[in-house]
C-alpha cells in the first residue's frame, strides 16, 4: 500500500519562465527507486485544505537524481506555489513512484521508439529518453515535441544536449503552433492529419516498435488514430494523459442513479484489513472509502492517474472514465476507484493488489 514519505528539496530551478525542475532527496536514507516514465503524487495543505497533485519524474533512471517538472497552471494552487514559493531545504510529502508509462529496458535489443509530447507532457518522455539512450545502445528514438512557441519549450537545452551526445540515435522534430518555421509541416497543431504527413515524409512508421504519447486528450486521440491507421497495435502504443479534470462526468452519473437505489454493502481491504460499511450507489468507491475514514490513495480524482487503483474481488462496479488502466488490467478486475460506482448489492475491493 502506497504511503507518503518525506522528501527534502535540494534544488529548484526554472527550465522556462513558468516551469520549475525540483530535485528531491528521500530523508532518513529511505529507498525511493523509480522506473522511467513514472510519477510522484504530492500532498500539501493550503489554508486547511489538503491538495494532492501528481507530477512526472523527468530524471533518467541512471542519473542518480530524483527530479520532477512542475509547470505553472493558471489557477493551480499547487503548481503556482511550487513555482513561486518552493525553496531548497523545504520538505514535501510524496507517495512512492507509480505509473505504467514505460516498457522494459532490454540492452540486447535494437528498437525504434516514437515519442510524442505536448507542452509539459515532455516530463515523463524525457525520463524515457535518458534511460533508453543510456541502456539500449543500439536503439534509436524519434521525438515529436509540440509547443505553442519557442519560449514555451521545456527542457530545450537538455534535449539538444541528448541529441548531440547520441548522434544518429535521437531525432527531434519541433512542432510550433504559433511560430513559423522553415518547413510548413512543422507549424500548427499535432493532429491525425499532421501525423499522416509526418509518416509519409519524415518518420518511418513501419520501423516503430513502441510509441509513447503524453499530452492533452485531443492531441493524444488524433495521434492514436493515426498510429493505428498505419498499422500499430494497441499494445505498441503507450499514453499518459495529463488533463486534470473531466467536467460533467460525475454529476451526470449521480443524476442518473436517482435517490431510491438500494444501498450497497461494501468491504474495502487495505494493508490486509477489511472494513465494511454501507454506501450509496451515487458514491464512487473512493468517496465512500474516504467518508468512512479509510486512508485510500488518490491524486487526480479524474481517472487520469492510476493512484487510486484497486481490484474488485466480489460484486460489480461501473467505471465511467478510464485514462490510466490497460485493457488487460481491467479484464483482471482492476478499477480506478475514483471513477467506479457500485451496481451490485455487495462489493469487495482490495487496494493491496496491484
Amino acid at each position: 500500500m502506497a504511503r507518503f514519505q518525506d522528501l527534502e528539496v535540494t534544488d529548484v530551478r526554472n527550465t522556462i519562465r513558468d516551469a520549475v525542475v525540483v530535485t528531491l532527496k528521500p530523508k532518513n536514507g529511505a529507498r525511493f527507486g523509480f522506473v522511467q516514465g513514472q510519477y510522484l503524487t504530492f500532498k500539501q495543505d493550503f489554508d486547511g485544505t489538503e491538495l494532492r497533485r501528481s507530477y512526472s519524474i523527468c530524471s533518467g533512471r541512471d542519473d542518480g537524481l530524483l527530479q520532477v517538472g512542475i509547470k505553472k497552471v493558471a489557477g493551480g494552487a499547487f503548481s503556482t506555489w511550487a513555482n513561486e514559493d518552493l525553496r531548497k531545504g523545504m520538505v514535501l510529502q510524496a507517495m512512492e513512484p507509480m505509473g505504467t508509462f514505460h516498457t522494459k529496458v532490454t540492452p540486447e535489443h535494437a528498437k525504434h521508439y516514437l515519442c510524442f509530447a505536448g507542452g509539459s507532457g515532455i516530463t515523463p518522455v524525457l525520463s524515457i529518453l535518458k534511460t533508453v539512450l543510456a541502456n539500449e545502445a543500439d536503439s534509436r528514438i524519434t521525438l515529436v515535441y509540440a509547443n505553442r512557441s519557442v519560449n514555451t519549450i521545456m527542457f530545450r537545452d537538455e534535449i539538444e544536449d541528448l541529441k548531440n551526445q547520441h548522434m544518429g540515435r535521437l531525432s527531434l522534430i519541433h512542432i510550433l503552433e504559433n511560430d513559423a518555421q522553415d518547413i510548413d509541416l512543422f507549424t500548427g497543431r499535432v493532429d491525425a492529419a499532421k501525423c499522416n504527413a509526418l509518416f509519409e515524409r519524415w518518420i518511418d512508421i513501419h520501423s516503430v516498435d513502441t510509441a509513447f504519447i503524453c499530452g492533452p486528450e485531443p492531441m493524444m486521440l488524433g495521434i492514436v488514430a493515426a498510429l493505428k491507421d498505419h498499422g500499430l497495435r494497441e499494445d505498441q502504443i503507450k499514453f499518459e494523459l495529463f488533463a486534470s479534470g473531466q467536467p460533467g462526468r460525475l454529476p451526470q452519473r449521480k443524476a442518473a442513479i436517482g435517490a431510491v437505489a438500494k444501498p450497497t454493502q461494501a468491504t474495502v481491504i487495505m494493508e490486509g484489513t477489511g472494513r465494511s460499511f454501507s454506501m450509496g450507489r451515487d458514491q464512487s468507491v473512493l468517496e465512500a472509502a474516504l467518508e468512512n475514514a479509510l486512508d485510500a490513495p488518490f491524486a487526480c480524482k479524474a481517472g487520469v492517474c492510476s493512484t487510486c487503483k484497486c481490484k474488485v474481488l466480489e460484486g460489480e462496479v461501473e467505471m465511467i472514465a478510464n485514462h490510466a488502466l490497460e485493457d488487460y488490467e481491467v479484464e483482471q478486475g482492476f478499477i480506478l476507484s475514483c471513477q467506479s460506482y457500485p451496481i451490485s448489492d455487495r462489493i469487495v475491493v482490495d487496494y493491496d493488489q496491484h
